[in-house]
Formats: structure tokens, sequence, C-alpha cells
């Protein structure tokens, strides 16, 4: 057995006492614990330690740099246009990369989209385009740049080799109550969108109850900290913080989210889901020097139209085939008339989780055509018994416990308010 130059209880202990771990001591830990030399148990304290007492800026970037050297970096080089990607911290209805990454590409960009699954409350990208007949999301690095280079827009899995230190420590932190650890999410999102190699990155930090930072100034720490660890790494970054207390657009769950996309390329869709996508892509083309190119002229051309069929045909999909419908339908009713004044974004997310459109684990299947409807939002007049959303299942069983996670999400008042504002702020 071969010896190790450092030991895990001495790296946890220097952050237990609120101290700055080594450089060599965090390429080590990182290293180990991908090696499976730290266990799990001894890197669930470390994760504890630095919830409780912080990480100072270059320590993170040290340590982001360690899970960057986990595994594989992307090489974009052979990518003929500039490259640069979105991620968004995930919230309900959040469908923007759908239209966002075939608008950017149309636009003369290349957008390499490494995208996840949903788990919880917020869906995932891959779940809503796997709702298209045919479409796959495992490619192979050869497939991947053969279609940004002939496309210009992948969304697809992550390899395994890409941040596998991440994969590692995401699962543990969800068992070990570390998920919120500042830190610990601006490495994870970073490490992986870093190794991906594109030359610029805009973050979409969601702020609500939907979201997974629920204050303004939480969210900005996090895109401070992202936005300073993406420049640190050599990748041009900026954030927009954006509300995420009521649901994006009239849709949550991920045939319906793909629907709602399509009527967003065609021209139309809620103006909301529009305003926001050609907000990132302003900021994604500018990140390369495309700025001259209006986004908004581009999306109602209908050349976006174009590379998203060429897009979901390029890993086997049928853009034109009918996307699963649910089996069941159940509206929800205003309790009373007046104005709408707020339609929670987390309980609308749980609602649509709990009627099949998310997973509780992640190897749990998800339903294609099950979820919410928006039939209204806030800031619109209501008549009692008219009818607010509609839910959709495959099992009917399901309505019940969606409508108790509905409970007090809803809430009807004698005078308008004024709506937040969709984008509140911008980091660089």
């Amino acid at each position: 057995m071969t010896s190790e130059p450092f030991d895990a209880v001495s790296v946890i202990r220097t952050k237990r006492d609120r101290r700055r771990i080594p450089d060599p001591e965090i390429d080590w830990v990182i290293d180990a614990y991908t090696r499976g030399v730290v266990a799990d148990e001894q890197m669930s304290a470390l994760a504890m330690a630095i919830l409780l007492n912080g990480m100072e800026r270059d320590e993170l970037a040290r340590w982001t740099a360690a899970m960057i050297n986990s595994g594989q970096r992307l090489d974009l080089s052979a990518v003929a246009r500039p490259t640069t990607d979105k991620h968004s911290t995930g919230g309900v209805g959040d469908k923007i990369t759908l239209p966002l990454a075939p608008l950017v590409a149309a636009c003369g960009a290349a957008v390499p989209q490494l995208s996840g699954r949903g788990l919880g409350h917020t869906g995932g990208t891959l779940d809503k385009l796997e709702a298209i007949p045919g479409w796959r999301a495992q490619l192979s690095n050869d497939e991947f740049l053969a279609q940004l280079n002939s496309v210009g827009a992948v969304i697809c899995a992550a390899g395994d080799e890409l941040a596998p230190a991440d994969r590692k420590l995401y699962a543990l932190r969800d068992v070990t109550a570390t998920v919120e650890a500042i830190p610990l999410i601006a490495s994870s999102i970073m490490s992986k969108k870093i190794a991906e190699g594109a030359q610029s990155l805009v973050l979409d930090v969601k702020v609500g109850s939907g979201a997974f930072m629920k204050t303004i100034e939480d969210a900005t720490e996090l895109a401070q900290t992202m936005v300073e660890l993406g420049t640190a790494h050599g990748t041009k970054t900026v954030a927009l913080l954006t509300e995420m207390s009521t649901p994006l657009g009239l849709t949550a769950g991920n045939g319906l989210e793909v629907t709602e996309s399509i009527e967003v390329l065609a021209g139309g869709g809620p103006a909301d889901v529009v305003e926001l996508t050609v907000a990132l892509a302003r900021e994604m083309l500018a990140g390369v020097g495309l700025d001259s190119v209006d986004p908004a002229e581009v999306l109602a051309g209908g050349r976006a139209m174009d590379v998203w069929r060429g897009m979901i045909r390029a890993q086997g999909g049928d853009p034109e085939a009918a996307l699963p419908v649910a089996r069941h339908k159940h509206v929800v009713t205003a309790a009373a008339s007046g104005t709408l004044t707020r339609l929670d974004a987390y309980a609308v997310g749980v609602a649509a989780w709990r009627l099949g459109a998310g997973r509780a684990r992640k190897e749990d299947p998800v339903s294609a055509g099950a979820g919410v409807v928006l039939l209204v939002k806030p800031g619109a007049t209501v008549s009692a018994g008219q009818p607010l959303l509609e839910l959709h299942s495959d099992d009917e069983a399901r309505f019940g416990r969606a409508e108790e996670a509905l409970a007090g999400a809803i809430d009807i008042g004698a005078a308008a308010v004024g709506a937040a504002p969709l984008i509140i702020k911008r980091v660089e």
C-alpha cells in the first residue's frame, strides 16, 4: 500500500479551526476523495466545516481547480465559432435553455450546454428534452464537437470524465445537510462549467421562494463568488439575478415546457420567458464580441427555430412529433373574487413534482406529460370559481397530494400589486 502525503483528519482540523487549507492539501484531499482514499464520513466532516467556517477567495479558487483537475477539461479549439454558455441555478418553469441555446447559435456563437436532470421541486433540462420522441442526452465527445460545428448548439448530459470529484461530493452534500454552503455550491457549478471549456459564461442566479437562494443578499454573494471563480480561471463570466417567487412562464413540467419553448421560438410565448431569453442571449453574445447582433430580431425572424429543429434532429429526436400528453387533468379554481396577488413558485414546483414531473431520488423515472399549467399570473383579476391552474398527471390519485402542496400558495386580494422586476441586478 502506497503512503499518502497528507491525512484527512489534519485537513478537517485545519478548516474546523477556521484556518485556510494549504494548496497542496486541497489538491490532495480532492484527488484522494475521488480515488476513494478519503472516506465519505471524512469528506462529510470537511464539508460541514466549510459550511460553518467558509473559505477564503484564493482557497476556493484552488479547491475549484482541484475539482476541475479530477477529470478532463474539454478542448473546444476545433470549434470554428466563439463559444459561450449559460447556467441557471434552477427554478420552477425555468425552460430558458431550450429557446436560448438555438437563439444564440442563430446569432453566430456556439453553445456547448452540458445540462442536468431535475431533483425535488426544480426541473431538469434533460428531462424536458427527453419528452421529445427519439431525443438522446448521451453524446460522445466526437459527436458533441461535430454538432457544435454543424448546428452551433448542443444540449446534452455531461460525461463521467468531467469533474468526477464534483459528482461524488454533490451526492454527499445532499445527505449531510451541507447543500447550502455557498463555497461548495459555487465550486460545484463552476468546476463543471469551466471544465466544459467555453470562452464565456453567463450565470442566471435565481432568487425567491422557488429558488435555492431565498434572499437577494445570499444570491448576490453566490453570484459574486461564481463570477470571481470564472474570472480566476480565465472564463469571462457575468451573472444576472432573476426573480423566482412566481413560476417562469405558464408551465411547469417536462413536455409542457417544451411546448411553451417552441411557442417562444415561433415568435410567441409568455412575455417573461421571451424577456429573459433575449436578456441572457445579449449577455452571452456580448461575452464573445457579438454584441452587434440583436437576438430579439433573430428570434422574431425564425432563424432560431431552424437551429432548434437541427439540434433536435442531430440528437435523434423528431421536432415535428407530437409530445406526450398526461392521461388526466384537474382544475384548481379561485376561492374568491379579486386580484391574484401571489402564486408561490415553490408550491407550484412541489405540485408538479407530486404529479409525476419530478423525482425524489436521482434514479426515479419522470412523467413527460405531468405538470402544472398556469391559466392566470399574479396581477390578473379573477372571479370566484374561475379556473386558475390545470394539473396534469397520468395517475388521478396524485391530484390530492398536488392540491395539498398548493394550499396557502395562492393569495387573492382587493387591490393589484406592482409586479417585481424579472431581472433584479447584474453582477460582473
